[in-house]
């Protein structure tokens, strides 16, 4: 099959792309999905928004799957990534989330920076899992020059100094202060959106795209790789968004608003948050397996009869990402610190694994991250996050519990960027 055909077909099932031979591939549409597809060649990513699931990429130039400068939202999920030489890398350089994807053959599996970091979930390196909150090595590999082919129309883009490799976390900066953290300015339903009225939702077919919503009900998902973006969720219910069955849910700039009802925002597991606005619920989403939070705003808990609200709360799961989120467990009317901004336990599970708290802006909370004494820990990791003083009676309740790392380095206090514990 030619070049030309190849892109035609690509385009016909909604992929903007320039075929370059050899199968490779440059996607220049926002929002673009590659499903299912067998790829002899790189994938460059020139785009906002892109999803490869399914697929197999097999190539041996310099970088399998390439994201570029300035673009971001990349998912990668699904997906086998072979490299056919030993010094080609997998998935570069950063600004993406990897979901179930197995790299092989690579010199690097996944690489990404502080400046553009990377969400990885349930995925392989050559055979060996990485697990949230591996640090990088301190030396950055030379990086290769790509080919000079490219996408007609587009500018060749200059090399740029490889990211440490084989990472799922880089330390986020600890000098940003609260007003710079998600608010209402950056989250929830962009301004300038134009909603259409609906009710409730059901999502029962695999890779529906609701959009451009002002849901006046809640949102039911029993399906794979549904997805919510630009749109507004009222919901009296006991969950505003509720997944059954579901897997890798996207719920993207959505603004959430329980009615002072909703036991949890979210609710339970296989989802991914990103730029959410979640306000009025007793509960923030409820952190069940396979799930991401990232750059929302979690804000004006209701304080109901014996309620104790956290932000965000997990009591057994495994693979969870919480980064980069302004989770505010404090009412500046009433002085209410509510229960925490992070409540874990093993309270409904076994055991809490892989979970990843970094980089995130947190006030308030009885203890603004609430270790309960019935938690069966294993590989938490809470780093380069900026704490509030709106706590009652600290910042972490028992950091050296077993199977928790407390960053003492680098979790600090907002107002004099001093370490919270000493």
């Amino acid at each position: 099959m030619g070049s030309a055909t190849l892109g035609i077909i690509l385009a016909g099932i909604g992929v903007a792309v320039a075929s370059s031979g050899d199968g490779s591939m440059t996607i220049t549409r926002n929002g673009a999905v590659l499903d299912g597809r067998k790829i002899d060649g790189y994938v460059h990513i020139k785009a906002d928004n892109v999803t490869i699931r399914n697929s197999t990429i097999k190539y041996g130039g310099a970088h399998t799957v390439r994201i570029f400068d300035g673009f971001s939202g990349a998912l990668i999920e699904n997906t086998r990534i072979s490299c056919t030489r030993p010094g080609t890398n997998g998935v570069v350089f950063g600004n993406y989330t990897a979901r179930k994807v197995r790299v092989v053959g690579c010199k690097n599996g996944f690489l990404h920076s502080p400046e553009a970091p990377a969400t990885i979930i349930m995925s392989t390196w050559n055979g060996k899992p990485v697990a949230a909150g591996d640090l990088p090595p301190a030396a950055e590999p030379k990086p290769t020059p790509e080919p000079t082919r490219s996408t007609p129309g587009s500018r060749p883009t200059p090399a740029r100094p490889t990211p440490a490799a084989g990472a799922t976390s880089t330390k986020a900066p600890t000098t940003r202060a609260p007003s710079s953290f998600p608010g209402p300015d950056d989250t929830g339903v962009p301004a300038g959106t134009t909603l259409r009225a609906s009710g409730s939702i059901k999502a029962t077919q695999d890779g529906q795209v609701f959009s451009g919503l002002n849901i006046n009900g809640c949102v039911t998902v029993l399906a794979k790789n549904v997805v919510i973006r630009k749109s507004r969720i009222t919901c009296g219910g006991i969950y505003s968004i509720r997944t059954i069955n579901a897997v890798n849910l996207l719920v993207e700039d959505v603004e959430i608003n329980g009615l002072g009802k909703n036991s949890a925002a979210v609710c339970c597991g296989e989802y991914t948050l990103r730029r959410v606005d979640i306000s009025n619920v007793i509960d923030g989403p409820r952190l069940g397996s396979d799930v991401v939070v990232e750059d929302s705003w979690i804000h004006h808990l209701t304080r109901g009869p014996g309620s104790h609200n956290d932000t965000l709360q997990t009591t057994g799961a495994s693979n969870i990402v919480v980064r980069g989120n302004t989770l505010e467990a404090y009412n500046p009317v009433t002085r209410d610190p509510f229960n925490a901004c992070l409540m874990i336990g093993s309270t409904t599970g076994p055991i809490v694994s892989n979970l990843l708290f970094e980089g995130n802006y947190c006030n308030g909370g009885n203890y603004s991250i609430g270790i309960r004494t019935d938690l069966n820990a294993n590989n938490i990791r809470l780093s380069g996050n900026v704490f509030g003083r709106n706590y009652r009676y600290g910042v972490i309740a028992r950091p050296d519990q077993r199977g928790i790392t407390w960053d003492r380095s680098s979790n600090l206090f907002a107002d004099n960027r001093k370490p919270v514990v000493g």
